[in-house]
C-alpha cells in the first residue's frame, strides 16, 4: 500500500528551506522548542532549588541576576519565533491571494466563454426556428 506524498503549502516549504539553510535559525528553533517544554520547567525547578539550598544563601542576588538575564534572552527567542511566524503567515496569505485572484480570473473568463457560446447557440436555434 502506497501513501500519497503530503502536500504542503508553498509558503511552508519556503520557510522550512530557509530554516534548514540557516544555522542561526536552527539554533533559535531548538532553543525556543526546548524553552517551551516541560523538561525546561523541570530543569529550572531543580536548578533553582539546588542553587537556593546549596550554592547561595538568601536573598540570592546572583540567582536573581541569572534569572533576569535568562528572561531577557528567552523573550528575545520568543520574539524571533513570533516574527518568523508572522513572516510565514504573510507569505501564506500572499500566496493564497495570488491563487484566488488567478482562480477568479479563470472563472470569469470561463463564464464569459460560456455566455458567448450560449448566446451563439440561442442565435442559431432562433434562426432555425425562423427558417421553418
Amino acid at each position: 500500500m502506497t501513501h500519497a506524498p503530503k502536500l504542503r503549502h508553498p509558503a511552508f516549504e519556503k520557510a522550512q528551506a530557509e530554516r534548514a539553510a540557516s544555522v542561526q535559525l536552527r539554533v533559535a528553533d531548538w532553543i525556543t522548542k526546548f524553552a517551551g517544554s516541560m523538561n525546561f520547567v523541570y530543569l529550572h525547578a531543580v536548578g533553582f532549588a539546588v542553587w537556593m539550598i546549596v550554592i547561595e544563601k538568601s536573598p540570592w542576588p546572583t540567582l536573581t541576576l541569572v534569572v533576569s538575564l535568562e528572561a531577557i534572552f528567552l523573550s528575545t527567542f520568543v520574539m524571533i519565533g513570533q516574527n518568523r511566524q508572522a513572516d510565514f503567515q504573510q507569505a501564506k496569505a500572499d500566496h493564497d491571494f495570488r491563487e484566488q485572484e488567478l482562480e477568479l480570473k479563470t472563472n470569469t473568463e470561463l463564464t464569459r466563454a460560456i455566455h458567448v457560446m450560449t448566446a451563439e447557440l440561442h442565435r442559431r436555434l432562433v434562426e432555425d426556428q425562423d427558417q421553418k
